[in-house]
C-alpha cells in the first residue's frame, strides 16, 4: 500500500492547521459538522432533479459516535460522498474545496446553504487525532475508498466496505497530556455543548446515542421497606441541535416570548431584555439580526474585563462569539447576533477579513439600534429612562471620545437631570427655554441635592431659568465637546458671564470693586498663589462666598483629571468670589481700613477653605481651618 506525500505547500499548511491557525481545539468538531452538512446539501440538491437518489429531506442526518475504549470519535453523514479522485482532490491537495467548486458548477444562487468555502476545515481534525480515517462512498459509485493518514507524513488511499452512500470520519484522538484534555471529546455533555454553541443551526439533525439513567422498578415489599432504588443505564437517540434559527422564521410566527426566552438562554442573563429588534436586511449587506437591549447593565460592564459584541454567524454556524467590530464603544450594551451569507471568511472560518461587507453590516447595525432607542425614548418613556440608568454613561463617553466626532449620532439621545428635578433631553431643555435665555446653563457636582445647594446657582434659579445638573464624572467634558446644541451655547453657572446683569448693575459692580481693589489684592496675596485672584461677585445672592475658575478646566474637571493614574496633576485658575451684599464684606472692609491685614489675611483663608468645602474639595490644613475659626468667633 502505497503512502502517498502531500504536496510541499499543503504540507506546509498543513502544519499551520495543526499548531497556529485554530484558537480553540474545539473547533474541529464544527468544521466536520460544517463538512457534513455540505455533503448532504450536495445530495439534496441533486434530489430534486434526480428521482434515483431516494432520500427525502428528513431522511438526512449528520451521526456523531464516541467509542471510549478504541479513544475514538466517529463523524458521519448520508450526504454525497466522494470517490477515489475527490477524495485525492479534497483531501490530499489542502484548500482545494469541493463545496466551492459544487457551486460553481451547479450555478447556485448566493442565497444556498452550502457552507464550504476553503475546503481546509477538515485538516483541523489533526489538532486533536493522532490518525484519521475517511470511508466515503459516492453518490452513483458502485466502490467505497478509505483515506488515512497521521498527518504531515502522507495518506494512504485504498478501497474499502461500506454499503451506504455518505462519508464516515473516524479520529483516533491524541493521548491526553499536561496541558490537553483530547478525551474530553469523548464526554457526551461536552458534545452536546459543543454542538449547542457551534452547530445549532445547521438545518439537518445532528444526531447522538446519549446515555441516561432511570431507577429500577421496585416490589411492592422493598417499596414499603423505604429501599433506595437501583439505577440502569440506557441508551437514547437525541437530536442536539435545533436546526430552524430563530432569525430565519418570520416575525409573523413568533411571539414576545419566544424572543425573551431566546435572550435568556442564549445570553444566561436572568432578566428579561428592556427591549428588542429582530432585523431582516437585504441590499447592500444581507443578513439577518437579533439585537437586544438588556434591563441591567452586567456586573463588569463598566470594567475592563467587559468584551463588547455580538454573536456572528454564516449560514447558521458560529464564526465569532463576540465580533466586536460589529458595535461602536457608545452601543457596546447591546448582545444579540447577525447572521450573514456575504461574509468574507480567512482560511480557518474562525476570523474575519476586514473587507467592506462587515463594515457596511456594522454602519446598518448602528443605524438600527440608534433609530430603537430613538423610538424608545419618544413612545416608552419610562423604558428608555430605565435604560438610561443603566447604559446612560456609557453613551455620555461616547459623545466624548474620537474628539466628539459622533456628538450628532448621540446628542438627541442624552438624559440630564435638570433643577426641575426630572430626566430631561437636550430638545426638551431648549423647548422650554424662555424667549430672553441666551445659553444652556449647567452647573457640576457629586449629586443634585449637592448642586441645588451651590451658591453659583442663585444667581441663575432667581431668574427662573433651568440648571442641567451634570453628575457624572465624564459630564463636563461631554458638554464641552458638544459646543453648541441648535445655535445655544453650554454655559456653567460658575461661567464668568451668565449674560444675566444688566449693564446697570455691571457698572455698579465695577465702580465697587475699584474702590475695594487694594482690598481684593491683599487677600489674594495672603492666600500665596492659591487662587489667580479675589473679585466681587455678581452672581452671590445669599451666600457671603464662592470658588469658581477661569480657563478651560473647571473645578470639577480638575477632579476627575486628578482622580486619574498619572504622574501629572493640573490646576484650574482659581477665582475667589466674594458678595459685595452680604455682611461679611463689610468685615473684611474694616480690617482692611484699620490696616489690620494680619486679621484680613485670616479672613481671607477661613473663606478660602468655607468655598473649597462648598465645592466638596478637600481643605490643606483642617487645623488651622478649626483655630481660625475658633480665634475668629
Amino acid at each position: 500500500m502505497e503512502t502517498k506525500q502531500f504536496k510541499a505547500e499543503s504540507k506546509k499548511l498543513l502544519e499551520m492547521m495543526i499548531h497556529s491557525i485554530y484558537t480553540h481545539k474545539e473547533i474541529f468538531l464544527r468544521e466536520l459538522i460544517s463538512n457534513a452538512s455540505d455533503a448532504i446539501d450536495k445530495l439534496y440538491f441533486k434530489s430534486l432533479t434526480d428521482d434515483q437518489v431516494g432520500l427525502g429531506k428528513d431522511d438526512f442526518a449528520i451521526w456523531i459516535s464516541v467509542d471510549k475504549e478504541g479513544n475514538r470519535l466517529k463523524i458521519s453523514d448520508n450526504g454525497i460522498g466522494m470517490t477515489a479522485e475527490e477524495l485525492e482532490t479534497h483531501l490530499g491537495t489542502i484548500a482545494e474545496s469541493g463545496s466551492l467548486k459544487f457551486k460553481s458548477e451547479n450555478k447556485l444562487e448566493e442565497d444556498n446553504q452550502i457552507i464550504g468555502q476553503f475546503g481546509v476545515g477538515f485538516y483541523s481534525a489533526f489538532m486533536v487525532a493522532k490518525k484519521v480515517t475517511v470511508i466515503s462512498k459516492a453518490y452513483g459509485s458502485d466502490k467505497a475508498y478509505q483515506w488515512e493518514s497521521e498527518g504531515v507524513d502522507g495518506y494512504t488511499i485504498t478501497e474499502a466496505d461500506k454499503k451506504s452512500v455518505g462519508t464516515d470520519i473516524i479520529l483516533e484522538l491524541l493521548p491526553d497530556s499536561e496541558d490537553e484534555d483530547y478525551s474530553g471529546f469523548l464526554d457526551q455533555y461536552r458534545l452536546k455543548s459543543l454542538v449547542k454553541k457551534y452547530s445549532d443551526y445547521i438545518r439537518f439533525p445532528i444526531k447522538m446515542e446519549v446515555t441516561h439513567s432511570r431507577p429500577k422498578e421496585m416490589s411492592e415489599e422493598d417499596k414499603e421497606a423505604g429501599k433506595t432504588p437501583e439505577y440502569e443505564e440506557y441508551l437514547e437517540i437525541e437530536t442536539l441541535n435545533s436546526m430552524i434559527p430563530l432569525w430565519k422564521k418570520n416575525k409573523s410566527e413568533l411571539k414576545e416570548e419566544d424572543y425573551k426566552h431566546f435572550y435568556t438562554e442564549k445570553f444566561f442573563d436572568y432578566n428579561e431584555p428592556l427591549k428588542y429588534s429582530h432585523v431582516k436586511n437585504e441590499g447592500t449587506a444581507n443578513y439577518n439580526a437579533l439585537l437586544y437591549i438588556p434591563s441591567k447593565a452586567p456586573y463588569d460592564y463598566y470594567s475592563k474585563e467587559y468584551e463588547k459584541g455580538l454573536q456572528l454567524y454564516s449560514n447558521g454556524v458560529l464564526i465569532m462569539d463576540k465580533c466586536a467590530d460589529l458595535l461602536p464603544d457608545y452601543f457596546s450594551f447591546v448582545k444579540g447576533l447577525v447572521d450573514s451569507e456575504d461574509l468574507s471568511l480567512n482560511i480557518s472560518r474562525e476570523m474575519l477579513q476586514h473587507d467592506r461587507q462587515l463594515k457596511v453590516i456594522a454602519k446598518s447595525i448602528e443605524k438600527t439600534i440608534s433609530s430603537e432607542l430613538k423610538k424608545m425614548l419618544k413612545n416608552e418613556r419610562e423604558k428608555y429612562e430605565s435604560f438610561w440608568k443603566a447604559f446612560g454613561l456609557q453613551m455620555k463617553y461616547g459623545i466624548y471620545s474620537d474628539y466628539g466626532m459622533n456628538k450628532e449620532k448621540l446628542q438627541d439621545l442624552l438624559l440630564f437631570t435638570s433643577s426641575n428635578d426630572k430626566l430631561i433631553t437636550l430638545e426638551e431643555y431648549i423647548t422650554g427655554m424662555r424667549e430672553e435665555q441666551k445659553y444652556i446653563y449647567y452647573a457640576t457636582g457629586e449629586s443634585a441635592a449637592r448642586i441645588s445647594q451651590l451658591p453659583q446657582t442663585e444667581l441663575v434659579r432667581d431668574n427662573g431659568f433651568e440648571i442641567l445638573y451634570l453628575t457624572d464624572n465624564i459630564d463636563e467634558f461631554a458638554v464641552k465637546s458638544i459646543g453648541k446644541y441648535k445655535d445655544k451655547e453650554f454655559k456653567s453657572v460658575s461661567a464668568d458671564d451668565l449674560g444675566l446683569e444688566s449693564p446697570e448693575k455691571k457698572e455698579e459692580l465695577k465702580a465697587k470693586e475699584e474702590e475695594a481693589s487694594g482690598m481684593l489684592e491683599e487677600l489674594a496675596k495672603s492666600l500665596d498663589g492659591k487662587v489667580t485672584k479675589v473679585i466681587l461677585s455678581q452672581r452671590l445672592k445669599t451666600h457671603p462666598v464662592c470658588l469658581t475658575s477661569e480657563g478651560e478646566i473647571s473645578l470639577e474637571m480638575e477632579k476627575v483629571l486628578n482622580s486619574m493614574p498619572t504622574d501629572q496633576k493640573v490646576h484650574a485658575q482659581r477665582v475667589l468670589e466674594i458678595n459685595p451684599e452680604h455682611e461679611i464684606f463689610e468685615k473684611l472692609s474694616s480690617a482692611h481700613k484699620s490696616g489690620d491685614n494680619d486679621k484680613l489675611g485670616k479672613y481671607a483663608k477661613l473663606l478660602y477653605n468655607q468655598a473649597l468645602l462648598i465645592e466638596g474639595m478637600n481643605i490643606e490644613n483642617p487645623v488651622e481651618f478649626s483655630n481660625l475659626i475658633c480665634e475668629l468667633m
